[in-house]
């Protein structure tokens, strides 16, 4: 007796509207790649586009280019990728220094990618007690959050800005200046000028040499975006396993999410917090879970920035990326006014991992200088318009005193370097042992 096929050998194109394609005749997995026959005007033969099933309704498979389609016709036949149809990417170390796309095709001028050192973007899922716990210090290079908001070997942390408020010049100051093995930098959504300025400028040659880069502008396909951040994640995973210290950096999370919104209202799923469908909440902490400790030494340290639209911290992803997150760091919109870099808001931000990597005495200094540095900005204004008078308040007195010293130790130049040594050296000179006594 004969069987029936479990795949189809083709099916056919039968609606294009908007964003999404409507497919019959094929029975593949969700999430499988295919493609699609195409008759652009002029061509001798026909053309094939990759896209993606991201949905279906009974026999009808809902596809989503990875690319803008030319010379689509009615009926246009589609076939299946071959065996399992999960697409599959470069790996390894023959993409540090590289720049490639969502699909892992060079956008540089380097040699081809060896296919054979490979994989799909599915991760094996982490049992989290096997999870190594944070323990390490990472040195990244910023003496705000070297001192202030330490941050551990395998943590994950939010980078919340506005927009011009300094967020590409940090993260390329941490690329350059961190101590880890490699580097993943994800650009997710970003204007297409600042990927070049981003590698070029921020980056730097220092950075790019143990660096992959994986750049899916905001002029590529919503599938291309949410692949391009899913590839950094695996690639960054394929280090990780191998026993490397990893610095991931995602520009931006907030891109990822926008992203999947396009394609879950192009299918039809109903809008939700401030238009965003559940599924985007859902997917948010299956990209953030991957980063993390592994179990054989390696680890995913990684920095996703957050997009504050007109400085919302209440915004519906900002407030999901906190809640998943192990500490945010939020960049000031009124410090950069002021030409205060980094802009980092040091009242707002906090790491959860500091207590565990850190020792005491670090700790308590930094909860000095918070003190003070809080207890002047309570007070501005009166110090501003000349209400201060000194030898009413001890605590305000030595915050007066210590403010032009704090501002400066938190500030610091592109070009220059803060190591965690130096930084705990300058941190104990700024805020003595007399000072930490006194603090009440």
């Amino acid at each position: 007796m004969l069987e029936t096929p479990h795949f189809r050998t083709s099916g056919k194109i039968v609606r294009a509207t908007g964003l999404v394609l409507e497919a019959v005749g094929l029975k593949i997995p969700l999430g499988s790649g295919c493609r699609i026959e195409l008759s652009p005007p002029g061509a001798d033969a026909p053309v094939f586009a990759e896209a993606e099933v991201v949905g279906f309704t009974g026999e009808r498979l809902y596809l989503m280019p990875l690319e803008e389609l030319s010379g689509l016709t009615p009926g246009a036949r589609v076939f299946p990728l071959g065996g399992s149809g999960a697409r599959r990417f470069p790996l390894g170390e023959q993409l540090l220094g590289r720049v490639v796309d969502g699909s892992g095709r060079p956008l540089d001028d380097g040699p081809a990618l060896d296919p054979v050192d490979s994989g799909s973007l599915s991760a094996t899922p982490f049992n989290p007690l096997n999870r190594t716990p944070i323990r390490e210090q990472i040195d990244v290079g910023i003496r705000a959050i070297n001192s202030l908001l330490s941050v551990g070997r395998g943590q994950r942390l939010g980078l919340f800005a506005g927009s011009g408020v300094g967020k590409s010049v940090l993260l390329g100051m941490m690329a350059r200046y961190t101590s880890a093995d490699v580097i993943v930098v994800g650009l997710i959504g970003e204007r297409g000028r600042e990927v070049k300025d981003f590698i070029d400028n921020i980056l730097g040659e220092e950075g790019r040499r143990r660096a992959a880069v994986v750049a899916a502008p905001a002029d590529t396909s919503a599938l291309q975006r949410l692949q391009g951040a899913a590839y950094a994640t695996r690639i960054a995973e394929n280090f990780r396993d191998a026993g490397k210290s990893v610095l991931l950096i995602m520009d931006s999370l907030t891109r990822y999410a926008m992203a999947q919104r396009e394609i879950a209202l192009a299918i039809g799923e109903p809008p939700a917090t401030k238009g965003y469908p559940p599924s985007v909440f859902a997917r948010l902490p299956v990209l953030v879970e991957r980063a993390g400790n592994g179990e054989n030494g390696g680890s995913i340290t990684a920095f996703y920035t957050v997009l504050t639209e007109g400085d919302d911290q209440q915004d519906p992803i900002a407030d999901a990326a906190r809640a998943i997150l192990d500490g945010h760091i939020v960049l000031s919109r009124s410090l950069a006014e002021s030409g205060h870099y980094p802009a980092i808001d040091i009242e707002a931000s906090i790491s959860r991992a500091m207590n565990a990597i850190v020792d005491n005495p670090q700790q308590q200094r930094a909860r000095r200088l918070k003190q003070l540095f809080s207890r002047y900005q309570r007070n501005r204004d009166l110090i501003s318009v000349g209400a201060y008078s000194p030898g009413h308040d001890p605590q305000l007195d030595l915050a007066v005193q210590q403010y032009p010293m704090i501002e400066r130790f938190l500030q610091q130049g592109i070009e220059e370097r803060a190591d965690i040594a130096a930084t705990a050296a300058q941190l104990h000179a700024l805020m003595p042992d007399h000072l930490i006594a006194g603090g009440g």
